[in-house]
């Protein structure tokens, strides 16, 4: 997954200083953002209100869309460093090709998961024959320093773990949850769930009281914590909760992230995530000198994304929040 911005904005994240201990409502709505030829996704994270939820540094909503006739998700081989990319389908299929020689169709209920460490190009690319729908949301999570630098690797688990129980059907993307856990490597605690809650349903998910989260809404409306949340929208809730009222009087389905609030700075740019000024204006110079760090995506047909030019400006530490 990518950020086409192409005048993309330098953000420093993380630290502890901003999270608050106690429980918060925090409605915040994403914007739209082209990604590609011919998709546009929902912007939710990071947001002027809102930099971070745990270690996930990046979310993107798109669909559900139309593309019986249309070219879908094409982007084209670009550049990562110091994080993980996620990647989950309700609808549709995407095709991943990496600089390690991976080449992938992810399909719904499959985690694609993505370890850039020291760096990693891809692409992602509907298949020429695809379903109707695309459906789905990209994440980013971001890597601790003391692993930020381990070598560039692929994931593709088929079956994540489910949890059947009260109305709400929990699979398990990563870390832990209601006692199941993911297969997907993490490198912070944190946890990533899609919660499909079925009409008429009242109950209480268990949380972790050190960890923040938020609900990430994707498909008709469900009420977290007595506020409703449909898509296009991702509600913060904070921290300090061991339990999590959800109700929907029509089927619904939403994304739970959390994870313990990451206290490291992190310096975010384009598809980069580093830690200076320095650090991620040179990852920019070596991914356009086609440094080996990046590696090359043999099995795409076409040019690969330029970066944008690096902002001559001074860095402003900002935190987590405005």
């Amino acid at each position: 997954m990518s950020d086409l911005d192409i005048r993309p904005t330098v953000r420093e994240c993380g630290g502890r200083a901003d999270v608050t201990a106690q429980p918060v409502r925090e409605l915040l709505t994403g914007r739209d953002m082209p990604l590609g030829e011919s998709t546009v996704v929902r912007r939710l994270l990071p947001t002027l209100g809102r930099r971070m939820i745990g270690a996930w540094c990046f979310v993107d909503h798109y669909g559900p869309d139309d593309i019986v006739d249309k070219p879908g998700m094409q982007v084209p081989p670009h550049p990562h460093t110091g994080l993980q990319t996620v990647s989950w389908l309700r609808q549709g299929e995407i095709l991943h090709n990496d600089s390690l020689g991976s080449s992938q169709v992810l399909t719904p209920g499959a985690l694609g998961l993505m370890t850039a460490g020291r760096g990693i190009s891809h692409s992602e690319q509907t298949p020429r024959s695809h379903a109707p729908l695309l459906h789905g949301a990209q994440l980013w999570v971001a890597l601790p320093d003391e692993h930020r630098h381990v070598a560039p690797a692929w994931e593709y688990h088929q079956g994540t773990p489910v949890d059947h129980g009260s109305g709400v059907t929990s699979t398990v993307i990563l870390g832990e949850f209601a006692n199941v856990t993911s297969p997907g490597t993490t490198y912070s605690p944190l946890v990533g769930v899609a919660l499909d809650v079925a009409g008429g349903t009242s109950t209480n998910l268990p949380l972790e009281r050190d960890f923040e989260y938020a609900a990430l809404a994707m498909h008709g409306r469900v009420d977290i914590d007595g506020v409703p949340v449909e898509p296009g929208s991702l509600l913060y809730l904070g921290s300090g909760r061991s339990r999590l009222p959800v109700e929907a009087t029509h089927d619904g389905a939403v994304m739970l992230l959390g994870g313990e609030p990451f206290e490291e700075k992190l310096l975010m740019w384009w598809n980069f995530i580093g830690r200076t000024d320095d650090e991620v204006r040179r990852y920019r110079d070596q991914w356009q000198q086609r440094d080996p760090r990046f590696g090359e995506v043999d099995s795409y047909d076409g040019a690969r994304l330029s970066a944008p030019p690096f902002p001559d400006l001074p860095l402003k530490p900002r935190g987590r929040t405005r």
